[in-house]
């Protein structure tokens, strides 16, 4: 998968997915993060080599300034745009073409831990915490403190969060 993740992250950086765009992903702000995530949410699934997604949970810490929960599930698409800060609760659920900028939590609270649905991009410093449902096409702005569930195609911002548009059918990009 984290192959997928990189050329996501190459067509939103640079708007274009050819192999120089996909080496240039590759080695910028944040790749090493999703690597590592990737690897020790491999190491998660079998008995013998979950020692190794806890040492790789502290390895991502030290190295890239991220705790992401060895458990944390995301699907394809999955991109951190610049890993210093970003906490992730390791039951935290999320799915496709997942945007993450830094500082963002997306954290547990005694209720529970958010669902994320598709096509999601998460500003500098949000936080999302709760037993809540993000839906898809969903744009959480900088700062955000979003404690609530919030529908489809909606750019959402505030404290707490509030929406403050809906979105065109017809839009495709995150922000904005």
């Amino acid at each position: 998968m984290i192959v997928a993740d990189i050329y996501v992250k190459a067509e939103w950086l640079y708007g274009d997915r050819s192999l120089k765009k996909v080496i240039r992903a590759a080695m910028s702000d944040a790749t090493l993060c999703m690597l590592i995530y990737r690897s020790m949410s491999w190491c998660d699934k079998f008995a013998l080599t979950k020692i190794f997604a806890m040492i790789l949970c502290k390895v991502n810490a030290i190295l890239c300034g991220a705790v992401i929960g060895k458990s944390a599930q995301f699907g394809s698409g999955f991109v951190i745009l610049h890993s210093v800060g970003v906490v992730v609760n390791t039951r935290v659920r999320g799915g496709q073409n997942i945007y993450v900028e830094s500082g963002v939590v997306i954290g547990e609270t005694k209720k529970g831990c958010p669902v994320l649905g598709n096509n999601i991009f998460i500003g500098s410093g949000a936080k999302v915490v709760g037993d809540i449902t993000i839906g898809d096409n969903v744009t959480i702005g900088a700062n955000a403190v979003v404690n609530k569930s919030f529908p489809d195609n909606v750019v959402v911002g505030g404290v707490p969060a509030k929406i403050i548009r809906y979105k065109n059918e017809s839009e495709t990009s995150l922000v904005g």
